[in-house]
């Protein structure tokens, strides 16, 4: 099978018309996200980091397939959005407004912030704006400041169990590449390094070549629910990120030890009744807390193949290639949508869809097309 053509017609005759066609808010600027299986919309509220996600996707694709008019002019939606309705007075990005941009929940964690500042990357870089390049600059060291206390009054734990999160290292080693060019190239250095450490020799733990959700700020185990749980698809998307600074740093033994990491997540994730990855797990088998753990969910299966595909390209390693077809196979029966376009993003332990809709307060125009997009770059390569 040729899989980089079966993933480049469905970027752009499948999944990018869908986003172009159904999400565009022409009035009042930013994207509809919340879409049902048909792409109608059935709920207008505005979710920042779902703006500043496909605000990104389009400006990626201008700068990295074709400048096209017409993709840059949607980017610029969602950018103009985010610097009118997006943040408040202190440069902190809101979770969601009202279609028309006004504030409904506070700025109470860092990750809009993050997906706001790889769209002003993304969209400087093709405009070549200086104010949006140093927005860009200036929401990153503001998510720097805030890391160490990333909700701030929000929080709601008392402090009594204070874990930090494998989140945070994971999204800045990729942040800190997506910013690589408006970065004073010591930061850049230094986030790499605190994000490879943290990834590879913190949360990645000697014992079970498993990736930890939580972990006590000394780097150790927590028995709770929290320190128990392992998010698979976290784990297989943050191999990525590694494999690219490998890449960056010419590191043989991190594509190794990445490699490794996603045969390990993997085989401790599949469903090996029903197929698929479960969403999440608790690594000592007891019941996790989140009721939807069992589901499978459209990211982390495309995530799995973006690691995948990586993986086989650096190491040729034949165990690779075999998780990869089984992950394929699995993802492209179960989630696109052979009438409508797109793909479900939530199924059922037995692959059913759970829910119609395309899009929503979590999936957005965002892990399918970068994932159909990074797998049809890395499939070019391997195909050759």
């Amino acid at each position: 099978m040729n899989y980089s053509q079966l993933y480049k017609e469905s970027l752009f005759n499948n999944v990018i018309p869908f986003w172009e066609k159904h999400s565009l808010d022409t009035k009042f600027g930013g994207y509809y996200t919340c879409l049902d299986r048909k792409g109608a919309i059935y709920d207008t509220d505005k979710f920042i980091w779902l703006q500043g996600r496909q605000a990104w996707m389009f400006s990626y694709l201008y700068n990295n397939v074709e400048q096209k008019e017409e993709w840059l002019k949607i980017a610029k939606l969602g950018v103009d959005f985010l610097i009118q309705h997006g943040m408040d007075a202190n440069g902190n990005f809101y979770f969601s407004t009202t279609r028309e941009g006004t504030p409904l929940v506070q700025a109470y964690n860092i990750f809009s912030d993050c997906f706001a500042a790889m769209a002003f990357g993304q969209y400087a870089k093709a405009t070549g704006d200086k104010k949006i390049q140093e927005l860009a600059k200036k929401t990153y060291f503001n998510i720097l400041d805030r890391k160490d206390n990333p909700k701030g009054i929000y929080e709601k734990g008392m402090g009594t169990r204070s874990l930090k999160s494998f989140s945070l290292p994971m999204i800045l080693s990729n942040l800190v590449l997506e910013l690589e060019e408006v970065l004073p190239e010591q930061e850049v250095e230094k986030t790499i390094d605190f994000s490879v450490n943290e990834v590879m020799n913190v949360f990645l733990q000697k014992d079970n070549g498993l990736i930890y959700e939580f972990l006590n700020h000394d780097g150790s185990q927590n028995d709770s629910f929290e320190g128990r749980l392992i998010n698979p698809g976290h784990g297989l998307e943050a191999m990525w990120f590694m494999m690219d600074i490998a890449v960056r740093r010419n590191d043989k033994d991190l594509i190794k030890k990445a490699t490794d990491t996603i045969l390990n997540i993997l085989d401790f994730g599949w469903d090996k009744k029903h197929g698929g990855i479960f969403y999440f797990l608790d690594v000592k088998g007891h019941p996790p807390q989140q009721l939807e753990w069992d589901q499978k969910l459209w990211w982390v299966h495309l995530e799995a193949l973006v690691a995948l595909s990586k993986a086989y390209y650096h190491t040729k390693n034949p165990e690779i290639l075999e998780w990869y077809v089984k992950v394929h196979e699995y993802a492209w029966n179960h989630f696109p949508d052979k009438e409508y376009g797109e793909w479900f993003g939530y199924l059922n332990r037995q692959g059913e869809p759970h829910l119609q809709l395309k899009g929503g307060k979590w999936k957005g125009c965002f892990h399918v097309p970068r994932g159909l997009y990074q797998c049809w770059r890395t499939f070019e390569k391997i195909e050759v």
